[in-house]
């Protein structure tokens, strides 16, 4: 089922769901059910599963130089979300994004998704390696998350990149990123929010956001997204703090600002323990905000890590 269809019927009430990383290469799929069991009560109409890059690693050779090699650290995306519907017969949801993959892998992926009956994917551009100060398109891929979705339109439309076999029609929803503090790359709010209407116009049916801290962000960016004729159903992405490191790590990685009450808290803490009790307490009274603006969904970036999600979602569901 379409995530729009999932908050249609939910009929005003506001659902839940998570993200998954596919684990690290050599993990078994067990590892992945570990991840979602303890958060089956809540009944999650949708599991997002990511999609990472190619990464480089250098490796010294017997002559002492070093050479330069390709590597996945997590594969399986599609593979782990066929996993989740076989298994609970819940949507998955796979992360395509334009940085490691090029144009026809990107269509066979569509094509394999397909023929899993997935219905939903979230076009995304996709991070740099961490080796590389900026985004750097993967020869024969996409650059844009714009090009992705024109893509996935087409195939939609049944119009593949190679015409030699009988073309039929896909009906992918389509999802897309929003920045309710900005993409760190947009000049400014407004270009952000010219960029994220070009993305519904071209046919994004749903928009899941970065996390945020400050619910009033999220208020205005619903806001400013209606005000620019943007109505497709936007989703909260949230991650609760559950470490001290975190309250530096994640304005730094993210490009985002913490409310000052939850600094001052987290400053006070003394250990790890400390700052996931105040980060969870802090979780827990934004998602009972969001719930009453009328969020469609609480989204979760778990991180394969389901504790404290689990703590946080059965004190507001």
């Amino acid at each position: 089922m379409k995530i729009t269809e999932h908050i249609k019927n939910a009929n005003g009430k506001t659902l839940f769901s998570f993200e998954l990383l596919p684990p690290i290469k050599g993990q078994s799929i067990q590892w992945i059910y570990d991840a979602i069991d303890p958060l089956l009560e809540f009944n999650p109409p949708f599991i997002d599963v990511t999609s990472l890059r190619e990464d480089y690693i250098y490796k010294e050779q017997d002559n002492g130089l070093l050479q330069k090699v390709a590597y996945r650290k997590r594969p399986g995306t599609i593979a782990i979300c066929a996993a989740i519907i076989h298994k609970y017969k819940i949507d998955a949801v796979p992360h395509l994004i334009c940085g490691g993959f090029t144009k026809e892998e990107t269509e066979n992926a569509l094509i394999d998704l397909q023929f899993l009956g997935i219905d939903n994917v979230l076009a995304l551009r996709g991070d740099a390696r961490a080796a590389d100060n900026s985004f750097i398109p993967t020869k024969g891929g996409h650059c844009y998350a714009t090009d992705l979705i024109a893509h996935i339109k087409n195939h939609n439309d049944g119009k593949f990149l190679h015409e030699d076999v009988e073309t039929f029609k896909s009906d992918f929803c389509i999802g897309v990123a929003g920045y309710p503090e900005k993409h760190f790359e947009a000049p400014n709010l407004n270009a952000d929010f010219k960029f994220l209407k070009k993305k519904v116009d071209m046919g994004a049916e749903f928009i899941v956001t970065q996390m945020f801290f400050d619910n009033q962000k999220y208020f205005d960016f619903v806001k400013k997204c209606r005000e620019n004729d943007i109505n497709v159903p936007i989703i909260p992405g949230l991650k609760p703090i559950s470490t001290l490191t975190q309250l530096n790590v994640l304005p730094k990685i993210f490009h985002i600002d913490l409310p000052d009450d939850l600094v001052d808290d987290l400053s006070q803490a003394k250990s790890n323990a400390e700052a996931k009790e105040i980060g969870t307490a802090a979780m827990i009274k934004q998602c009972n905000e969001l719930i009453e603006f009328g969020a469609p969904v609480l989204h979760f970036y778990t991180m394969g890590k389901p504790a404290q999600t689990k703590e946080i979602a059965r004190a507001i569901f």
